[in-house]
C-alpha cells in the first residue's frame, strides 16, 4: 500500500525540520522554496495525526487494503486534479496512442 498524505499537524515542518544554516544560492528556486523560514504552514496544517494514524489501522486490519491510500482532503483534492489533467492529456493524444499496434 502506498500512502499519500496531505499535510497532517506534526512537528515535521517545525523543529524536526533540520536545514544548513546558510542557504545555497543554486537551491533558492527549488529546494530552496521549502526552507523553514519560508514555512507559513506549520502549525496551522489540516490533517489531525490521530485521525490517519486510526484510519491506517481500519485499513490494514480490513484485509483489503488499496494500492494507494490518500490521506487528508488537500491530498484527495490535490491527487484528483492530476487525474483530471492526465485524464485529459490521454483523451488528446490516444489517436496516437492507439495507432502504433501492426496492421493486421
Amino acid at each position: 500500500m502506498v500512502v499519500e498524505p496531505g499535510a497532517f499537524r506534526t512537528d515535521f515542518a517545525g523543529r524536526s525540520l533540520t536545514q544548513a544554516v546558510e542557504p545555497i544560492d543554486d537551491y533558492a528556486e527549488t529546494a530552496g522554496r521549502r526552507r523553514k523560514e519560508h514555512d507559513t504552514v506549520h502549525g496551522t496544517q489540516p490533517g489531525d495525526p490521530a485521525k490517519a494514524a486510526a484510519a491506517l489501522m481500519d485499513v490494514v486490519e480490513s484485509g483489503k487494503a488499496p494500492y494507494m491510500l490518500l490521506l487528508g482532503n488537500d491530498a484527495s483534492d490535490g491527487f484528483r486534479a492530476v487525474l483530471d489533467t492526465l485524464r485529459q492529456e490521454v483523451d488528446a493524444w490516444e489517436t496516437v496512442s492507439r495507432s502504433t499496434d501492426l496492421d493486421s
